[in-house]
C-alpha cells in the first residue's frame, strides 16, 4: 500500500489580503499573519514526515502590485528571516531559494542566500522558497542552460531537461495545494506539477494550520494516483469514460 503521506507538498499561499480586509486591516497585516502561518505549517509538515515543502512566496508577476505593497513584502521578508531563521535551523529545516534573484535588491538577495547557506547542513525537511519565480521562467532558463551545456536537439529529452530545472534537487510535488478559493496554478511549478494531486481550498492562507494540513494529507491519501496507467477502477487517465465519478471534496477551512 502506498504511503499516504506526500513526500513533497507545494503550496500557493493565497488569501493574505482578503484575510486582512475581512478584519478591516491593512494588507500588510495579512502578509505578516501569512508568515506566522507558514512557520507553523513548516513545523507541522516536518512533524508528519513530509520531506519537501515548496511555497510560492513572490511570483514574477507580483511586481505589478502597488509599489508600497511590494516594498512592504520585501521588508517583511527581511524581518521574517531575522526572526525565524534560528528556530528553523534548530528544527532541522534546510532552506533553498529558487527564482530569478537578479531582479531583487542586493539586501534581499543576500538575506535569502545567507539563509540558504546557514541551513545547508540540515536534512529533516527541505523548505524551498520560490521568490521572483515563474514556471515559464523556469522552463526557459532550463532550456538556456541545456543549450549552453552543448546539448544537441536530439539529446534533449524530458529527463535531460529536468536536470536543468530550478528544483532538480527535489522530487516532483505529490500534492499541490492552493488556498484562498482561486482555482488555477498561477504559473507555479508548471513542469514539476504534471502529475501532482491538485487541491483547492477556500481557506485563506493565514487560517491554514496543522489541522488544515492534516485534512489535505488525508484527502491525498484517499486519491488513487495512476500516472496515466489503469488504476484499481480499471479506468485510465484520459480514457473515454474516465473521471465520471464525483470528485472528492477539498478540505474546508473551519472558522
Amino acid at each position: 500500500m502506498p504511503d499516504p503521506t506526500p513526500r513533497h507538498i507545494a503550496i500557493v499561499m493565497d488569501g493574505n489580503g482578503r484575510w486582512a480586509r475581512k478584519r478591516f486591516m491593512p494588507r500588510g497585516v495579512g502578509h505578516k499573519a501569512g508568515v506566522d502561518a507558514l512557520v507553523k505549517v513548516v513545523q507541522a509538515a516536518a512533524d508528519r514526515g513530509v520531506g519537501f515543502l515548496t511555497v510560492f512566496a513572490f511570483s514574477s508577476e507580483n511586481w505589478k502590485r502597488p509599489e508600497e505593497e511590494v516594498s512592504g513584502l520585501m521588508s517583511l521578508l527581511l524581518v521574517a528571516l531575522s526572526k525565524h531563521l534560528v528556530r528553523l535551523k534548530a528544527d532541522g529545516v534546510r532552506i533553498r531559494i529558487v527564482g530569478d534573484l537578479d531582479q531583487v535588491s542586493d539586501k534581499v538577495r543576500s538575506a535569502l542566500l545567507d539563509a540558504q547557506s546557514a541551513t545547508v547542513g540540515n536534512s529533516r525537511l527541505v523548505l524551498t522558497v520560490a521568490f521572483n519565480y515563474g514556471g515559464r521562467w523556469d522552463i526557459v532558463q532550463a532550456c538556456r542552460q541545456a543549450m549552453a551545456a552543448g546539448l544537441a536537439p536530439e539529446q534533449l529529452t524530458e529527463a535531460e531537461l529536468s536536470r536543468f530545472m530550478a528544483m532538480a534537487y527535489a522530487p516532483d510535488p505529490d500534492l499541490f495545494i492552493r488556498t484562498g478559493g482561486e482555482v488555477r496554478l498561477s504559473n507555479f511549478l508548471l513542469w514539476q506539477s504534471a502529475y501532482a494531486e491538485l487541491m483547492f481550498t477556500d481557506c485563506l492562507w493565514p487560517d491554514f494550520d496543522a489541522a488544515e494540513l492534516d485534512r489535505a494529507i488525508a484527502e491525498f491519501g484517499r486519491r488513487e494516483r495512476r500516472f496515466g496507467d489503469v488504476g484499481s477502477s480499471g479506468e485510465g487517465e484520459g480514457a473515454i469514460g474516465a473521471g465520471e465519478d464525483a470528485s472528492p471534496q477539498p478540505p474546508h477551512c473551519e472558522d
